[in-house]
């Protein structure tokens, strides 16, 4: 198991995963962007967790609210009154720390003579303006989540998809929270991405519900790459829910910084729906079709993921180092529906006998796989190269290949190599993957 996100840090800069944001510029604290492969990898979980959350079910519809909505909204929910951490600051050189997660003698890290400030409250969420009016008419507000949007466009999916209980609402989108100690890479940041569904049901279903979806998000984290003997499931204690939740589920990591929460699983009751009920004035009820004159406002089971601690997850439970012929390699083993290329086409040579039959073989692969053309260095440092980005495959053309019209298949997690007939190369891979 990695001591430290170090190893990690280092190969994400180095292959393209995960920069510091504005680099050129000296960085922005807790700001990191997504290079080629961390831009297809969160597309891949995305596009993994959409399909399998909304296409493949009957009972769940996708959404894709607004990041700005109306104050109002924040005030029903509850977040302008009870989204807060305790604040304590450095009276000397300003540092700011959250309150409980200090022990009653703690000082400030930069040394023992900088005091401490009372704690005070602090509103995690981020303040903007539609316009410069000069007053409050224009403050608005980053959402801190993306759940509301499916709360306060409950009537508008019933009326339009006419979905029956249970059904479920699915949403994907960035969320901001003005943290006060963000840190440990992409972990906690300021902006980030979060994949959220609101399964409203009957009061008397939301355990099975509950439970049922638990079941499911261990089973989707086993099949994203993510390590299960380091995912542990957390009952959160009564006096720490959330002021929505009657309870909460955390699925905790091990990661190199400790066990931390990865996802969470809360039973919101029908706190959502009738605060926006009471405070918008518009009804939110659902009519029993068996029984028109039965209305009820539904009860809520809310799985939510992060896609940024995702990926992190997937990289820890990937990274691997192995000692092949006295050297050092490192392997990011993941799942290759998950890796950002499954296939790299690697001409032994850049001589132009070998380029005809080298793109006819990458262009027929790259409609089917997400390929590389990688023909630059040795081969021995292209592989090296493939497995440090997670590749599960390689292609090598060499100059056999004119004659006897195979290439040679290098496995990313045995090293071994099979030739195989170019005839048979989709075939081959389709094999493999599926």
């Amino acid at each position: 198991m990695l001591e430290s996100l170090e190893p990690i840090v280092s190969l994400a800069k180095r292959r393209g995963f995960i920069f510091p944001g504005s680099d050129i510029y000296g960085g922005l604290a807790n700001s990191w962007d997504y290079g080629p492969l961390g831009a297809q990898m969160r597309m891949n979980i995305k596009t993994d967790w959409w399909k399998q959350i909304v296409e493949q079910r009957a009972d769940m519809v996708g959404l894709d609210g607004a990041i700005m909505m109306n104050p109002k909204v924040w005030e029903a929910s509850g977040h302008v009154d009870t989204f807060n951490d305790p604040l304590v600051e450095c009276k000397k050189c300003n540092k700011r720390f959250r309150a409980d997660t200090m022990s009653g003698d703690e000082k400030c890290l930069k040394g023992k003579d900088h005091e401490l400030s009372e704690p005070r409250t602090f509103n995690l969420m981020f303040q903007t303006s539609l316009g410069k009016t000069g007053d409050d008419k224009g403050m608005a507000y980053l959402r801190p989540e993306t759940a509301q949007a499916m709360f306060v466009n409950f009537k508008n999916v019933l009326d339009t998809t006419r979905k029956r209980l249970p059904f479920g609402i699915a949403q994907i989108g960035k969320a901001f929270r003005n943290e006060i100690t963000p840190g440990n890479f992409i972990f906690r940041t300021l902006e980030f991405e979060q994949m959220e569904i609101e399964y409203f049901l009957e009061e008397e279903n939301w355990e099975e519900s509950f439970e049922s979806w638990a079941n499911w998000m261990e089973e989707w984290a086993a099949s994203v790459g993510i390590n299960t003997d380091m995912l542990h499931r957390l009952e959160v204690p009564k006096k720490e829910l959330a002021h929505y939740s009657k309870r909460t589920l955390d699925f905790e990591f091990d990661f190199p910084f400790g066990t931390k929460e990865l996802w969470g699983l809360a039973y919101r009751t029908d706190f959502d729906l009738k605060n926006h009920e009471k405070h918008s004035g518009e009804s939110l009820v659902y009519s029993d079709p068996s029984d028109n004159k039965r209305k009820i406002v539904p009860h809520v089971v809310e799985p939510t993921f992060g896609v940024d601690r995702t990926l992190l997850a997937m990289l820890v439970s990937a990274y691997s180092e192995e000692e092949v012929k006295g050297e050092k390699r490192v392997v990011m083993k993941f799942k290759p529906h998950m890796a950002p290329y499954q296939v790299a086409v690697l001409p032994l040579s850049k001589k132009e006998e070998l380029s005809g039959i080298t793109q006819e073989i990458f262009e027929d692969l790259i409609n089917t796989y997400r390929c590389e053309y990688d023909d630059t260095g040795s081969i021995g440092k292209r592989y090296r190269r493939q497995d440090e980005i997670g590749t599960p495959y390689c292609v090598t053309i060499d100059f056999d290949s004119l004659e006897d019209k195979a290439v040679t298949v290098r496995d990313r997690d045995t090293m071994e190599q099979e030739r195989i007939s170019i005839e048979e190369l989709k075939s081959y891979f389709e094999n493999k993957f599926n």
